[in-house]
């Protein structure tokens, strides 16, 4: 279960303060770099190193003064450097400190999220297997279709989360770049090798080639690669919210001591946390439309991208983080009840056989088109009447032509079609 600690981490990687110890360490890392170049002198690289530092009060004040974020970071900085401050900041660009940093920040953030759905995998795989023969009605359209397992569907929902685990993490590869290339990106007044001492000490890799700023296909993909996790989580609530309707009652959210469920009705217990999902889910894949509106900027840079990315990508991130710590606890005690779900196949009369019946007359030798015109014409029967689809069929002449009472029968079997389950399972690798 994830604790208020690991959300409130997740937090924290987007504070203004952890932004600006990322970007600190840049600076440093990239004056190191320069010493091995002969352009910073040891001895002014060991005081940059243990006299480094910013006050984030500082900062603000002089922000107001500058309106440029980096540009109040950098004469912080210097404050506490003195002459070495000339060292600080040589060659690069705002967007060097601020893309590289960003990066750190969605690594970080990835590394979380990953987390969070290695643990949600942990909870639907244990779940798929306890109800794997567990019989359920299976729907299409909202209405009955042919019996199948609740552990099918919880399959369906794990391997689902493992290809959503694959593209969080290629979207953690896609995002894991940095840039320290200048201006433009054509590294004029700084030395590749910064970079890729820079990077290499980061945990990134130097992107292959930029402008003043990454491409912002790398932050789309990391967005939309949310949004898709997000979408997921909102199919999973969507289908227990469904399954907790009073006429349905299949499963249910866990519904604790003490917990309301409404202000004027005592006796509701409402899918709220599933709701609170849902809906957390739109704001992710409106977020996701933002980041395609971020691909195109102006020539080599405009700032159009960076206000838009300073909600989305932490709104987005800290999202999904409490999306999933809701869904794993969820998952884990989430109510089933076997006896609603046998009650539920019963409700059509049998008529989620009629598949079943329909190929057992073609075996007999009738076309598709006779034999289902003969089992519809039965199946509609028992819509409008109250009689059993079983004890229709035995009625019928043109059934009983082609069928004894012990095959019509044996079309009843709900084994028939579970019998693959452990075969799909396997398949799945639960």
């Amino acid at each position: 279960m994830i604790d208020r600690y690991t959300l409130s981490k997740m937090g924290n990687i987007w504070s203004e303060k952890h932004k600006m110890e990322i970007m600190l360490k840049i600076e440093v890392l990239a004056c190191e770099a320069m010493g091995k170049l002969g352009l910073v002198p040891k001895k002014a690289l060991e005081r940059i190193k243990k006299n480094a530092q910013f006050n984030i009060d500082e900062v603000r004040k002089l922000e107001e003064k500058t309106k440029h974020d980096i540009a109040a970071f950098i004469n912080n900085v210097g404050k506490y450097l003195g002459p070495e401050a000339r060292y600080l900041h040589m060659g690069l660009t705002s967007s060097d400190l601020l893309d590289t940093a960003l990066s750190v920040q969605c690594v970080e953030a990835s590394d979380i999220l990953l987390s969070d759905i290695y643990k949600l995998l942990a909870v639907l795989k244990q779940k798929a297997r306890k109800y794997k023969d567990t019989p359920c009605i299976a729907r299409t359209h909202g209405v009955h279709a042919e019996p199948m397992t609740f552990g099918l569907k919880l399959a369906v929902w794990y391997d689902e989360m493992k290809r959503n685990c694959e593209r969080m993490e290629q979207a953690r590869e896609m995002i894991r770049y940095g840039k320290l290339s200048g201006a433009v990106g054509t590294y004029a007044n700084i030395d590749p090798s910064v970079e890729e001492f820079v990077c290499e000490k980061l945990g990134l890799k130097p992107v292959n080639i930029a402008t003043q700023i990454i491409q912002r296909d790398h932050h789309c993909q990391f967005i939309t690669t949310i949004a898709i996790v997000g979408s997921t989580l909102n199919k999973i609530a969507t289908e227990i919210r469904l399954l907790q309707k009073t006429e349905v009652l299949e499963v249910e959210e866990p519904f604790f001591k003490g917990q309301i469920g409404s202000s004027a009705m005592p006796h509701k217990r409402n899918p709220v946390t599933c709701e609170r999902i849902s809906g957390l889910s739109r704001i992710l894949r409106a977020n996701s439309q933002a980041a395609f509106e971020n691909i195109c900027v102006w020539h080599e840079r405009d700032i159009s991208h960076s206000s838009v990315e300073r909600i989305i990508l932490p709104d987005s991130t800290i999202a999904l983080n409490y999306m999933l710590s809701k869904m794993i606890p969820l998952i884990e005690g989430l109510l089933v009840y076997p006896k609603n779900m046998i009650l539920s196949l019963s409700k059509t009369k049998g008529l989620i056989y009629s598949q079943r019946v329909l190929l057992e007359l073609m075996k007999k030798g009738l076309t598709r088109e006779a034999a289902y015109e003969i089992i519809q014409h039965c199946a509609m029967q028992v819509w409008q009447e109250t009689s059993d689809f079983k004890d229709i069929l035995y009625r019928d002449r043109k059934v009983r032509k082609y069928l004894r009472p012990g095959d019509i029968d044996g079309c009843f079997d709900i084994k028939y079609y579970t019998r693959y389950t452990d075969r799909i399972f396997k398949k799945v690798g639960i």
